[in-house]
């Protein structure tokens, strides 16, 4: 059974925001999208550079056209620019039995005013009575409930507020603005208030209003009651933020994309991994080049979701020796590895592209060899290494990889250190997916 939900909104050219950010999130969420557009704006992630909007009359349009046929589970509005639009969609969205979302949208992340300051009691008389639920920042819930907020009190009166002198059902007050070293968002619904707190992270914000809006919309029309829909919402847009589109010169979009591309790529990363594994097992001899301290073979998450070792995924207890084979002692898991997790995370900091390394004993023949073949071949010096980085828990490898990158002032194939006191010497062989790094594994030992 397919879910719709339907954004009553303004279309933001720069796609961070408005029905663009409104339709990603409900694809995330598997709702179909609907679209009322209310107003055509020219921006980016700097500013607005223009905005046009459409005749109350096509709005109702676009309303009526989507409900009478496909039909709607749950509703949001964004941006309505005008006091005409606003009673235009009050009096037609009246005549539906739909949950709806009331995202007040006021200004632009750029500063830009999105709501004419002559609609904004139309805003309190004609929609929010007719709201499921509120979902106001501190300044348009300051707006909204006619006093300051500066804190968790103040922000659970306008809540409060909201929903007891306005008539809306219920009410968030959003805590991205309080400065709070969280994030905490006030929700008073039924006369009770609940918390939802996430922690305060740094990345892109833009859209963030309209994506959490949008998220609570998608979970209201997929059934979920209206806290769960904001539980939920809390950690998508938490994840939106963290690991924002870094694209423009300004406020940097939300990335909604996150919360079903992390799972699946982790899939894709555990399935190729495996893959790979079954084959380096198979390979004859290896067992000749397992280090003392055992062997892992790894493969990160693309960059944009690779942060920590936890985003890498690599044999839990390593690979060992077993008789004349090889065998992992454990199963693939992420955040399984730890060394050769920060000498991948270190190497995509430059080479992006490259995400899998696998570890083997030090052989002089096998540099030899490489230089033969022509693989690109770097070193590092551990007895070169500062103390300050000795000094620092997980510094030696950043370092020592880093260092072989600067030596060869390219991107190398294979990086090798001779080790130091207690510590063994090692190749490590990159590769942009484990099967690359077999491939040119498989050709030294030819």
């Amino acid at each position: 059974m397919i879910r719709k939900a339907l954004t009553i909104a303004g279309s933001d050219s720069g796609g961070g925001a408005g029905i663009e950010a409104d339709l990603k999130t409900f694809s995330a969420f598997g709702v179909h999208g609907l679209v009322a557009i209310t107003s055509v704006t020219a921006q980016n992630t700097q500013e607005v550079r223009a905005i046009y909007d459409i005749s109350p009359e096509v709005v109702v349009k676009q309303i009526e056209a989507v409900v009478e046929d496909i039909g709607v589970d749950a509703a949001k509005t964004g941006m309505l620019s005008n006091s005409e639009i606003i009673k235009a969609v009050a009096k037609t969205v009246k005549k539906y039995n739909f949950p709806l979302v009331v995202d007040p949208v006021m200004i632009a992340k750029s500063g830009a005013p999105l709501l004419r300051e002559d609609a904004m009691e139309t805003l309190i008389t004609e929609i929010i009575p007719h709201a499921t639920l509120v979902t106001p920042n501190r300044p348009e819930a300051e707006k909204l409930s006619g006093f300051q907020i500066k804190n968790v009190d103040d922000a659970k009166r306008a809540a409060k507020t909201i929903v007891e002198e306005l008539g809306a059902r219920a009410a968030i007050v959003k805590g991205g603005h309080l400065g709070l070293s969280e994030a905490v968002d006030i929700l008073y619904v039924n006369g009770e208030f609940r918390e939802y707190r996430a922690p305060f992270v740094e990345g892109c914000t833009h859209g963030t209003g309209c994506s959490f809006s949008a998220a609570i919309t998608a979970n209201l029309a997929k059934g979920k009651s209206l806290e769960e829909a904001v539980e939920t919402a809390k950690k998508f847009i938490t994840m939106g933020i963290y690991y924002g589109a870094r694209i423009g010169h300004g406020h940097c979009p939300v990335n909604q994309n996150a919360w079903i591309e992390i799972p699946a790529e982790k899939w894709r990363v555990y399935d190729t991994l495996n893959r790979a594994l079954k084959e380096l097992v198979s390979i004859e001899d290896l067992h000749k080049y397992v280090p003392e301290v055992g062997m892992n073979f790894v493969y990160a998450l693309p960059k944009l979701y690779a942060r920590g070792r936890e985003d890498v995924a690599g044999v839990k207890g390593r690979i060992v020796k077993f008789g004349n084979t090889i065998k992992p002692v454990g199963w693939i898991e992420f955040g399984a590895s730890d060394h050769l997790a920060r000498a991948i995370l270190t190497f995509m900091e430059v080479f992006p592209e490259v995400r899998s390394v696998l570890n083997i004993k030090y052989n002089e023949e096998l540099i030899s060899k490489a230089q033969k073949l022509g693989f690109k071949v770097s070193l590092y010096n551990r007895t070169e290494e500062p103390e300050e980085i000795k000094a620092k828990e997980g510094g030696t490898i950043p370092w020592g990889v880093r260092t072989a990158i600067e030596r060869l002032r390219d991107k190398p194939d294979l990086i090798y250190h001779l080790g130091d006191w207690g510590k063994e010497a090692m190749i490590l062989i990159f590769g942009e997916t484990p099967k690359a790094v077999i491939e040119k594994l498989n050709k030294l030992l030819e």
